[in-house]
């Protein structure tokens, strides 16, 4: 994670009297020019790209993104599908392997719009029976050792087994799933090291699907922390299968997704988080209006980096207080707003109801966080009642 990050002049947000906080801020141009250095780093083809939407949450930057001619997406919600849906999304996959109402309820938002590619990922054949008769395609989760989700990386014989169960179902077997995420904790180059590794194995579960008669039509690889490592592998290039690399967090970028991807790509943060210095309670000490039920505190302490304040040291958070350590008469007064850049974005936005879209320091609009929580827990008749 950066541990400071310099004030830039183009972050200043104007008429802060108007502004309850604390506030989640988008800035449209460094979201364009996030998207845009993406695009840059997959020689312009923007079918390359699998953008998981958990992090954009918005149906503002989905069309931002279908905008630039990015068409395939991932999420994780029932709510994240319906949402890409509703926008123009033409080909998702839910990356999760949902269960019982959940899987019923993929199977009525597909119902409600056939248009839309929809794919779903399985580890057995009890994930495969629950879409017998749908027009939901599949997707093998392959566990990279992040033990998270998946069938283990080395057993070929189970994924080739697989295949031909998803056959016999008749249902459309789409492809690889491999989310690499456990990586991002390395340094580099030890980070490539693991990464490449794991594509080496990888490479070898293709080929013995390949001996099997068995064509694997598409591969998903790395988030953001691997972003560069898939890049860098040679062996997805010119491929016997469509790859695709999946990052969110690049649309936003974060504390720590600044300090994992090389300065020269580019991006900067899009998204803060205002916030008010509301009491002194100590010396050394000021606290914010920005606890963890607006900073996520999943990714750890500090939870943020206040911009433009190397002399500020978030503490731990709780629910509605950011007490801060301040070194001895540089504490700002109260009432003074911050620009806080959270450790992690993707559950950070999804504390807010609504987010503004900030321009040389206007305040544009306010845009709902369409995909923020869930969907009402009760089955619906209709895909459009949203409860």
């Amino acid at each position: 994670m950066i541990s400071d990050f310099p004030w830039d002049d183009s972050y200043r947000v104007l008429d802060l009297e108007q502004v309850m906080t604390p506030a989640l801020v988008l800035y449209p141009e460094i979201i364009a020019s996030n998207v845009g250095r993406t695009l840059d780093l997959l020689d312009g083809n923007a079918d390359r790209w699998r953008a998981h939407i958990k992090t954009a949450k918005l149906a503002y930057t989905l069309r931002t993104l279908l905008d630039r001619g990015v068409r395939n997406f991932k999420c994780a919600t029932t709510l994240e599908l319906l949402t890409a849906c509703e926008n123009g999304a033409r080909d998702i996959l839910l990356a999760y392997p949902v269960m019982g109402a959940n899987a019923q309820r993929v199977r009525e938002i597909a119902a409600g719009f056939r248009q839309v590619r929809i794919s779903v990922l399985a580890e057995n054949e009890q994930h495969i029976r629950q879409w017998v008769g749908s027009a939901v395609g599949i997707f093998l989760d392959i566990n990279p050792g992040m033990n998270r989700t998946g069938i283990e990386q080395g057993n070929h014989s189970r994924v080739v087994e697989l295949i031909r169960a998803i056959g016999q179902a008749q249902l459309e077997f789409r492809g690889l799933h491999y989310y690499d995420g456990q990586l991002g904790h390395e340094d580099e180059p030890q980070r490539t090291r693991a990464a490449h590794a794991g594509y080496d194995r990888l490479m070898e579960l293709v080929a013995e699907a390949a001996r099997n008669d068995l064509q694997i039509p598409e591969l998903i690889t790395a988030g953001t922390p691997t972003f560069p490592c898939s890049l860098s592998y040679e062996s997805f290039r010119d491929a016997p299968f469509v790859h695709r690399v999946s990052p969110g967090t690049i649309v936003y970028c974060d504390a720590t997704s600044m300090a994992q991807l090389p300065a020269e790509y580019g991006y900067a943060p899009a998204a803060v988080v205002l916030t008010r210095v509301v009491s002194h309670p100590s010396c050394g000490v000021v606290t914010c209006d920005a606890g963890h039920k607006s900073v996520s505190a999943d990714a750890g302490v500090p939870t943020c980096v206040v911009m433009g304040h190397p002399e500020l040291t978030p503490v731990g958070p709780s629910e509605e207080h950011l007490p801060m350590q301040v070194r001895p008469g540089a504490a700002p007064p109260l009432g003074e707003v911050l620009y806080l850049i959270p450790r992690h974005v993707c559950p950070t936005v999804n504390n807010f109801d609504s987010a503004l879209l900030v321009r040389n320091g206007e305040i544009q609009s306010v845009e709902k966080v369409s995909a923020r929580g869930r969907e009402m827990p009760l089955l619906q008749q209709e895909v459009s009642n949203r409860g």
